[in-house]
């Protein structure tokens, strides 16, 4: 039976009044104001409100909101801080995403009407609590003056459904069926591990259930055939009055592709790319930066330690809202791409992104494991297995914090079955900046088969940085298919002197849900089988890796 590890409400903050918003069916959210000068002073001015809506306790250490409220009521700002419907201290049922646009309307609205309000509202967060940044832009409030949305996206946590007619989709993450078993299983947080030797997964799920005695709704939504619910019922957020966003991105975030999705969506929003600012930062989900000292990699941070880290997490909000929800300053002053190169200090700003300049840079796999600018000559495959009985993990015992590890994954590219190649030392520094791609003619002997690409920084000691990955799940795979496999988006410096390594597998566990290697749905699979699996060299599907590179010249225009 799995270990569950139960995490209840922590106690109100004293700078926090906690009151109960009435949501237009009669459900009351618990919801914490704090307001400027003395704890929640009654008799203060009013003034911009900056709102966060979360289901991770807003009064709990995870997120540390006390500490981010501080932040914001020191420069004048309301905060107002909600757990969302059916979680911690709120009523109602805890139901993924679906009750978000309403629910957000309905704070907004309660928050205007408050002696502290000036009528303008702002949001902030992360993750869940930037998707609800999305769902209140959703609901067309017109209070809602700006928002701040970081390491999310409009679809978070969306099951992956099949197309008809298409041979490829995204590969399933291990989170869309454990997330609505752990924190939304119901009010308070169950925590437990999924254990690869015990098939099937599902049957762990229902050990669970049977512990805490009680179905969960979110999971029951999505398992054993998913019931797609509207979470966006009035209309998707980009067809609603646009809202000035600053939008950051983590290059090491999990979440990433998900957010690079809605950057997509909005460039062909006229309107909306008109109100959209892009920031992206060496950061993971969880806000461990790349150039962290290794003091600051620890799991559990100390009051201290976080308060040290804030100005750089919220004082770019901070200084947005002061444009778009005081009117001091001018948005042309704020960089339509604030960007950072991983590798080196501060931020840069472009217009675009890419960068102007950026160009397409193509290398190809060779079959002695060299990764080079020339195709190889004549056609070839190599093979590798996949056994579900022995799965490559995952990088880091934790897919939301890579940078508090920072791997060394290395030794990765000597298991057997992990195809590895690798480019010749680098004679300069270059810039990738921009998109990164896998392409290549994959089969399998088994009915279905997963690709994993990760692309990896390796330095003259040896040691192999991770930099970017994609994976796709492919249906047929005993006919070859031709795959695009997204490795997301670059901004990173690879010196002179290190190499690019490419690593092609089949698993990635326990972030993606491994294949039984039958054709069976991950999830509830019992049997398993080994798989072969093939991957052509040369021909007119060869695999290769195409990069965006920014030339040297445009590399120094773009420095502040």
């Amino acid at each position: 039976m799995p270990e569950i590890v139960h995490v209840g409400p922590a106690p109100v903050s004293p700078a926090a009044r906690e009151e109960r918003v009435r949501m237009r069916d009669g459900v009351r959210l618990a919801t914490d104001v704090y307001l400027p000068g003395a704890p929640a002073d009654p008799d203060a001015s009013a003034g911009d409100t900056v709102l966060i809506r979360l289901p991770y306790d807003k009064s709990g250490e995870y997120t540390f909101i006390p500490l981010i409220a501080e932040y914001f009521t020191a420069r004048g700002y309301r905060v107002v801080a909600q757990d969302v419907r059916g979680k911690f201290r709120s009523e109602g049922d805890a139901l993924l995403f679906v009750n978000e646009v309403d629910d957000g309307y309905d704070t907004i609205d309660w928050i205007v009407a408050q002696e502290w309000s000036n009528g303008r509202v702002a949001m902030w967060g992360d993750s869940y609590y930037g998707y609800t940044q999305w769902a209140a832009v959703a609901s067309q409030h017109p209070a809602l003056k700006a928002i701040a949305p970081r390491v999310t996206g409009t679809m978070l946590g969306e099951p992956v459904r099949a197309i008809p007619g298409e041979r490829t989709r995204r590969v399933e993450w291990a989170i869309t069926y454990l997330y609505p078993l752990t924190y939304f299983h119901s009010r308070d947080g169950f925590f437990w591990d999924l254990d690869a030797s015990r098939r099937p997964f599902s049957a762990q799920a229902e050990e669970v259930v049977a512990q805490l005695g009680a179905r969960s709704i979110s999971y029951d939504q999505w398992y054993p055939r998913a019931v797609h619910l509207p979470r966006f019922p009035l209309a998707s957020p980009f067809d609603a009055r646009p809202v000035p966003t600053l939008h950051t991105i983590g290059w090491w975030d999990n979440c990433a592709p998900l957010s690079w999705a809605d950057v997509a969506e909005i460039e062909q929003r006229p309107a909306w790319a008109l109100n959209h600012f892009l920031r992206i930062e060496s950061m993971d989900h969880e806000s461990y930066y790349l150039d962290d000292p290794a003091t600051a990699r620890v799991e559990e941070r100390s009051d201290e330690q976080i308060r040290a880290e804030l100005s750089r997490m919220l004082q770019p909000a901070v200084d947005f809202f002061e444009v778009f929800v005081r009117g001091s300053g001018r948005a042309a002053d704020i960089p339509r791409v604030s960007w950072n190169l991983a590798g080196t200090p501060g931020m840069r700003a472009a217009e675009t992104w890419p960068p102007r300049g950026a160009e397409n840079r193509t290398l190809y796999a060779h079959a002695g494991g060299g990764l080079s600018p020339e195709a190889p000559e004549g056609a070839s495959e190599l093979e590798w297995l996949h056994d579900p009985a022995d799965l490559v993990p995952s990088s880091v015992p934790n897919a939301f914090a890579f940078l508090l590890y920072a791997p060394d994954e290395a030794a990765l590219g000597a298991r057997a079955d992990v195809l590895s190649f690798t480019t010749d030392v680098f004679q300069r520094d270059v810039d990738l900046v921009g998109p990164v791609r896998v392409a290549a003619s994959v089969s399998s002997d088994g009915p279905v088969t997963d690709v994993f690409a990760r692309l990896l920084d390796v330095a003259p000691d040896g040691t192999a940085l991770r930099i970017a990955r994609g994976q796709v799940h492919v249906t047929d795979a005993a006919n070859p298919a031709a795959v695009d496999i997204d490795l997301g988006q670059l901004g990173y410096r690879v010196r002179a002197g290190h190499r690019l390594r490419l690593h092609v597998h089949s698993s990635d566990f326990p972030e993606f849900l491994p294949q039984p290697g039958t054709g069976e749905e991950p999830w509830g699979a019992v049997e398993t089988a080994v798989n072969r699996q093939r991957i052509a060299l040369g021909g007119d599907e060869p695999l290769r890796v195409t990069l965006t590179v920014l030339p040297t010249a445009e590399a120094e225009e773009a420095r502040p």
